[in-house]
C-alpha cells in the first residue's frame, strides 16, 4: 500500500470519528440551548453549568484533534469559570458573559451541518464505491429481481453484464475518489474548526500582553546576567593579567640599571602576559558578538560553529541575505546552545542544520541522530534557547521521541536587511 493510499484510509477513518463527535456535539448543544430556554423557570440554572462544561470538553477535543491530525493550531479560550463551590446563579452569570461559551454554542449548531458535509463525503464515497465493487457484481441479478427489473447504481441503470461492469468501474472510481479526497477534506475541516473555535480576539490580546510582559522581563534578566558575566570575565581575566603586567613592568624598570638580564626576563614575562590578556579580550568579544557573525553573516558564523563542534555537522544554508544584527546574534547563540546540548546529552554522532528564510520567518532546523528523549521543560539549555528566541517573538519546537532522532526547530519573525555576503 502506497503512503498516499495509506494516508487516505487513515484520514477516512478519522472522518468517521469526527462524524461521531459531531453527533455528540449536536446533542450536547441541544441540551445547552434547552437549558438557556429554561433559565426563566429556574431549571436552567441547574442544567446549564454541567451542559456548558460538557460542550467545552467536546470543543477542546475537537481542537486537539485538529492539531494532532492536520497540524492546525487552534488557541483555546480561557477555561469556563464554573466553580462547584459557588452558587448556581454565579456560575450561570460567568458562563453567559464568557465569549468562548457562545462560540462553542455556535460551533455545536454549525459544525454538524457544514463540517458534517466535509467529513461525511469521503466515507460515503468509500462505502458506496465498495458496494459497487464488492457487492453488485455478484448480486446484481438478485437486486434487479427484487426491484422488479428496474435498478440503478447511482445514475447508471444496471440491466446486463456490460452495464454491471460499467457500474463496477464507476464504484471503483467512487472508492478511489473517497480515499484520495479524505486528507484534503480533513484539513479543510480543521481550518473550518479554527474559524469557529479559536479564542476570542480579546483573549488573544490579553495573552499577547501577558506574553510580551514576560518576555520583556526575561530579556531584562538575560541582559543583566550577561553584563554580570562580562564584568566577572573582565575582572578575573584581562584585568588581572593587565595588573600583573603593570607590576612586572614596574619591577623591570627598577632592575634595568642594576640587573639588565633580570629586567629583560621580566619584560619577556610582561609580553607573554599581554598576549594572554589580549586572548582573554578576544574570547570575551567573541562571546558577546563573534567577529565572523558581524563580517560574514549567520550562515558562515554557523559554519564556524560546526568547525569547532566535536560532532559531524552538515549545514545547508538557503539564506539570500543578512538580517538585523540582534536577530543574527540570537539565532547564532541559539544554534550554539543546541549543538552543545547535542554533543553533551544526545549521544549523537551526526547533526544536520538547515537555515532558510521564507514568508518573513527565519527557520533553523537542527536534526541529530542521537537517542532522543530531549524535553525543553527539563534542564536549562533548551529553556534558555526558548527565552532567547521569545525576545524576538520567536518559537522553539522540539520533536524527540525515545530512540531519536531529535528535531529542534527554531523560528524568528524577521526580514532580510541586506544582500548575501558569503564566500560559500
Amino acid at each position: 500500500m502506497t503512503p498516499l493510499v495509506s494516508r487516505g484510509w487513515v484520514a477516512s477513518w478519522r472522518c468517521v470519528r469526527l462524524g461521531c463527535l459531531m453527533i455528540a456535539e449536536a446533542a450536547v448543544g441541544t441540551v445547552v440551548g434547552l437549558a438557556l430556554l429554561l433559565l426563566p423557570t429556574g431549571i436552567g440554572f441547574s442544567l446549564l453549568p454541567p451542559a456548558a462544561t460538557a460542550l467545552r470538553s467536546l470543543s477542546d477535543r475537537s481542537r486537539a484533534l485538529a492539531t494532532s491530525w492536520s497540524g492546525t493550531e487552534i488557541n483555546p479560550p480561557d477555561p469556563l469559570a464554573v466553580d462547584p463551590v459557588t452558587r448556581r446563579r454565579t456560575q450561570v452569570g460567568a458562563i453567559l458573559t464568557d465569549e468562548g461559551f457562545w462560540r462553542d454554542l455556535l460551533w455545536s449548531a454549525l459544525d454538524p451541518i457544514v463540517g458534517g458535509v466535509l467529513v461525511c463525503l469521503p466515507p460515503t464515497l468509500i462505502v458506496h464505491g465498495a458496494f459497487g465493487v464488492l457487492v453488485q457484481p455478484f448480486l446484481w441479478r438478485q437486486i434487479i429481481e427484487a426491484n422488479g427489473g428496474d435498478w440503478w447504481y447511482t445514475f447508471m441503470p444496471v440491466t446486463d453484464t456490460a452495464t454491471m461492469l460499467a457500474a463496477l468501474a464507476l464504484g471503483a472510481g467512487f472508492l478511489v475518489t473517497g480515499v484520495l479526497l479524505a486528507p484534503a477534506l480533513l484539513r479543510l475541516h480543521s481550518r473550518w474548526s479554527r474559524v469557529l473555535l479559536a479564542a476570542p480576539r480579546s483573549t488573544e490580546l490579553a495573552r499577547r500582553v501577558a506574553w510580551l510582559t514576560d518576555t520583556r522581563s526575561d530579556a531584562l534578566g538575560t541582559q543583566a546576567a550577561e553584563l554580570r558575566r562580562i564584568e566577572r570575565d573582565l575582572h578575573d581575566g584581562a584585568q588581572a593579567r593587565l595588573v600583573a603586567m603593570g607590576m612586572t613592568l614596574d619591577s623591570a624598570t627598577r632592575l634595568f640599571a642594576v640587573d639588565p638580564d633580570a629586567a629583560y626576563r621580566l619584560l619577556v614575562e610582561a609580553r607573554e602576559t599581554s598576549n594572554r590578556a589580549l586572548d582573554d579580550l578576544r574570547n570575551l568579544v567573541r562571546g558577546i558578538h563573534p567577529p565572523v557573525l558581524a563580517d560574514r553573516g549567520l550562515g558562515d558564523a554557523v559554519r564556524s560553529l560546526a568547525l569547532d563542534c566535536v560532532l559531524d555537522v552538515h549545514i545547508e544554508s538557503r539564506l539570500a541575505g543578512r538580517f538585523a544584527p540582534p536577530v543574527e546574534s540570537a539565532a547564532y547563540f541559539a544554534v550554539n546552545e543546541v549543538l552543545t546540548n547535542a554533543a553533551k546529552h544526545s549521544g549523537a554522532r551526526e547533526v544536520r542544520i538547515v537555515l532558510e528564510h521564507d514568508g518573513g520567518v527565519l527557520r533553523i532546523t537542527v536534526t541529530d541522530d542521537g537517542h532522543g528523549g530531549a524535553d525543553s521543560s527539563l534542564g536549562t539549555g533548551l529553556r534558555g534557547v526558548r527565552r532567547r528566541l521569545a525576545t524576538f517573538d520567536g518559537a522553539l519546537r522540539v520533536h524527540s521521541p525515545m530512540g531519536g532522532p531529535t528535531i529542534v526547530t527554531m523560528e524568528l519573525m524577521c526580514a532580510l536587511s541586506s544582500p548575501k555576503t558569503s564566500s560559500f
